[in-house]
């Protein structure tokens, strides 16, 4: 029988993901490397690669990893009470992890559980409540692309640093120049981290797709 080797019990895929989250958590998006991952993890750097190959890889499994964590929606939801419900899960899950949203970069995320958990029951729900492919597909990006902008912008981590760069920024403007920013530091500074500007603007893009809300079409008359 061929040997086992407990480098493998300590290179799952799940357990590959939580460690490197862990790192980056803890020190960063630069502190993920693949040899302080399998320094982490026990095991030999090629052993780590032949699971991931490249950062690219591991990057795919951490993002999937996160994904199954999307919850489900009860069967009755409507179409709004749905959408709502996946994007802001998607949203909470992204804004707790910059580290890994800032080495995501413009990478497409296109894991099995995120199509399973959200693309593909989305589109679904979108086309049974009456829409189009064309304007499932479009709503959809609207929302994913605000999800995504909303969580990446700035450090929901660290709040009051990411508050306090934005106040030094703007304090440093010439008040002649730019008369509205430099006088209006007490509103602008909160809203940078205020998810409620992320889930006012999603409910607006919710209520502007939602097939329940569009106007009654006007019956024929015969000729």
């Amino acid at each position: 029988m061929p040997r086992h080797s407990p480098s493998l019990d300590r290179a799952t895929p799940d357990r590959i993901a939580e460690t490197a989250l862990l790192l980056v958590d803890e020190g960063g998006p630069e502190a993920l490397t693949f040899r302080a991952l399998a320094a982490r993890l026990e095991i030999s750097l090629a052993s780590l690669q032949r699971r991931c190959v490249d950062l690219a890889g591991l990057l795919d499994l951490c993002l999937d990893h996160l994904a199954a964590r999307l919850p489900g929606t009860r069967p009755d939801a409507d179409w709004a009470t749905a959408t709502e419900v996946r994007f802001t899960a998607l949203y909470r899950l992204l804004a707790e992890r910059p580290g890994l949203l800032a080495l995501r970069g413009t990478r497409p995320w296109l894991g099995p559980h995120l199509l399973a958990r959200l693309v593909e029951p989305q589109l679904a729900d979108s086309l049974a409540a009456g829409m189009s492919p064309e304007e499932a597909i479009t709503a959809y990006r609207r929302m994913y692309l605000l999800t995504l902008g909303s969580a990446g912008f700035v450090d929901h981590g660290d709040a009051k640093a990411a508050q306090a760069a934005t106040r030094t920024a703007l304090a440093a403007l010439d008040p002649e120049e730019f008369p509205v920013l430099s006088g209006s530091l007490a509103a602008i500074v909160p809203a940078v981290t205020d998810h409620e500007v992320y889930y006012g603007a999603l409910r607006q893009l919710i209520a502007a797709a939602d097939p329940a809300r569009r106007p009654l079409q006007p019956e024929r008359e015969d000729d």
